[in-house]
């Protein structure tokens, strides 16, 4: 390689902590290199045009932070770190992990401005940057952070060394395209944070590192089984089909002396069986021989982008199973709650026509659950969800559909391209038009399968969905897209104000609460992973590439959101023209959760930290109507 994995996973981890911290704690001053160079004396390379400016209150020094590409989205292309002291005239060069430390001490020792996170509840009106000293604990904080984005740069660098010339990085096919996140989401300080997986464990288990690796099965008695089903085939009987898929000698001698009428078998994930069997409650079942240990038995899976939902080509279904890990800002779990809600709230969209009006646009369902009732417990660790699977040899869509993550990634080789650059280019060559020309078009497609739909199906259904850039999929034909999926059945928000309604179509929902949210903190929810977290990543890798503008392609979402607007009646409406008229919008605030150390699957309403962000949308009109659109940074000034 032309850069050494450690320089690779130095830059990717700067960018990734440096784009959280500029839009959730300080956003800095811009300037142009050439006013800086005028300014300070200190000079950046061609292909830097911009600095960043950050005081650090605490430590008294001045960072200068190149950029090579400035973005209206918000996430920036840095190059090259420089530190002043105060008074001292000299400016030293700085390395990438020695300027995030800085950073973190400025975050906890920085004067604050509010006494307690702010969440997603939009009563709080004010940008948040919740780090008041009485609700933090520094130390504990500081260190939790700290250790996290060590062990993030570690593990990524180690991806990267071991897999950053593999072919298979950039292939469109479902399962390699899974498995070729080397760096995570961009919205994310640490993106590889892994807690939880011993480093040699890693070869086996993550998707990074193409692991594979059969399950481990428990024979429980059937009295303890908790299951649920909305396709012919009952929970257990998947599960029988899925460890006798693999009729190795192994299995079969495994399961000779069970007696089936007694105890049915559970999938579990082979860190989460280590975990289980070192629990006091599970080991009084296995002593009382209510729950047997068989092992590993079946076919193998591999781990997709989630880690924890497992995927086998020649299976009907995947597993989505707990594991003992903290990846990013949770533990990643399965809650009892969630284990029902996924049927029903599948149950409910079937029974409205909003399928057969977006074809184009299609759920994988999670139709089934089985899991195993302890004796005063919520969650056992055995909670399983069974998710459709249809990437499967006979589908075409197995060798053409990859998450918008994976599009998006910067490549991995320094000097190539990304997957979606790629596509674009292939495009234009082939159809003899401007790289502008492929772009919209492709843009065009991708806006009628993935972002029109979700919107639809809030206006009409009451279903918000957390359609993030790791959870949406795009199947791909000649290079475009012709299909979206949408996949974490646990990711719904439905509408209080059409509450009624819903239960109408579906009444069991009624036992459902904790699924019903109010409209106003939908739209802030709905608004971040829809299109802060997945639009915005698509119109950043375009403009990143070069093949057309951030604020072209705003400009097009823009009207076509005006246009949307006209053809929605209730909540939809509303949703779309808050995203168009306010000057600012909430954004998921990942590094303050992590400065809080809140894992936001454990708190109360899953709340994680939300700041607000400068609507790019408010920023391209202003662009407009300044016309400056080549020299943007006087337009950021004036909406600090």
């Amino acid at each position: 390689m032309t850069f050494s994995a450690k320089q690779i996973s130095d830059h990717a981890s700067f960018s990734a902590f440096l784009n959280a911290y500029s839009k959730e704690v300080d956003s800095g001053v811009w300037h142009s290199a050439k006013n800086w160079q005028s300014k300070t004396g200190l000079i950046f390379g061609d292909k830097t045009p911009f600095v960043l400016e950050l005081q650090l209150t605490n430590a008294e020094t001045t960072l200068a932070i190149g950029a090579s590409f400035r973005s209206l989205i918000g996430r920036h292309c840095f190059t090259e770190i420089f530190q002043q002291k105060k008074n001292q005239w000299t400016w030293q060069r700085l390395d990438s992990l020695s300027a995030i430390f800085l950073l973190i001490d400025n975050i906890f020792n920085r004067p604050q401005k509010s006494s307690s996170p702010a969440t997603s509840d939009s009563t709080q009106e004010t940008a948040a940057a919740p780090l008041a000293p009485e609700v933090i604990q520094p130390n504990s904080h500081k260190m939790e952070l700290m250790s996290r984005i060590i062990e993030s740069h570690q593990t990524m660098r180690e991806y990267v060394e071991k897999r950053g010339e593999q072919d298979s990085l950039a292939q469109c096919a479902f399962i390699e395209s899974e498995q070729s996140l080397l760096y995570g989401h961009w919205l994310h300080p640490t993106p590889k944070s892994r807690q939880g997986i011993h480093w040699w464990q890693h070869e086996k288990y993550t998707p990074e590192l193409a692991g594979k690796f059969q399950l481990h099965f428990f024979a429980v008695q059937r009295e303890l089984i908790e299951q649920d089903s909305t396709v012919e085939y009952s929970a257990a009987e998947i599960i029988d089909t899925i460890a006798l898929h693999r009729n190795d000698a192994g299995t079969l001698r495994a399961l000779a002396g069970l007696d089936t009428k007694e105890k049915q078998l559970v999938p579990t994930h082979p860190l989460q069986a280590q975990w289980l069997l070192n629990q006091d409650d599970i080991k009084q079942l296995i002593s009382a021989g209510k729950i047997t240990d068989l092992g590993l038995l079946g076919p193998e899976f591999s781990p997709t982008s989630s880690v924890r939902t497992l995927y086998c080509a020649s299976l009907d279904f995947m597993v989505k199973l707990s594991i003992p890990v903290k990846i990013t800002n949770s533990l990643r779990v399965n809650k009892h709650h969630e284990l029902s809600a996924g049927l029903l709230v599948g149950k409910y969209l079937d029974k409205t026509p909003f399928f057969s009006k977006h074809a184009q646009f299609k759920f994988i369902k999670d139709p089934a659950y089985i899991s195993v009732k302890i004796p005063g417990k919520t969650e056992s660790g055995f909670e399983t969800i069974l998710r459709e699977n249809p990437f499967t040899p006979s589908n075409r869509a197995t060798d053409s559909t990859l998450s918008i993550a994976a599009l998006v990634q910067d490549p991995i080789k320094p000097g190539s391209q990304s997957r979606l650059g790629h596509i674009i280019k292939l495009l234009a060559s082939k159809e003899k038009v401007t790289l502008i020309e492929a772009s919209t078009r492709w843009f065009e497609k991708y806006w009628h399968a993935a972002i029109e739909p979700a919107i639809h199906l809030y206006d009409s259904t009451g279903v918000a969905i957390e359609s993030h850039q790791q959870n949406a999929l795009l199947e791909l034909g000649d290079g475009y897209p012709l299909m979206a999926y949408y996949r974490d059945n646990q990711g719904f928000y439905l509408s209080q104000s059409l509450k009624s309604k819903i239960l109408r179509v579906e009444p069991k929902l009624a036992d459902k609460a904790d699924l019903f949210y109010d409209d106003t903190m939908i739209c802030d929810r709905f608004g971040y992973y829809l299109i802060v977290n997945q639009l915005f990543s698509v119109i950043n890798r375009f403009a990143i590439d070069q093949l057309i503008s951030e604020q072209a392609l705003l400009k097009l979402a823009q009207t076509k959101l005006e246009r949307l607007a006209l053809d929605l009646n209730g909540v939809g409406k509303v949703f779309v023209n808050r995203l168009l008229e306010q000057k600012q919008i909430p954004c998921k605030g990942n590094l303050l959760t992590r400065v809080h150390d809140l894992d936001e699957l454990q708190v109360e309403n899953e709340l994680a930290v939300y700041t607000k962000i400068q609507n790019p949308f408010y920023l391209t009109r202003l662009l407009e109507k300044s016309k400056k659109s080549v020299r943007h940074q006087e337009v950021y000034r004036e909406t600090a």
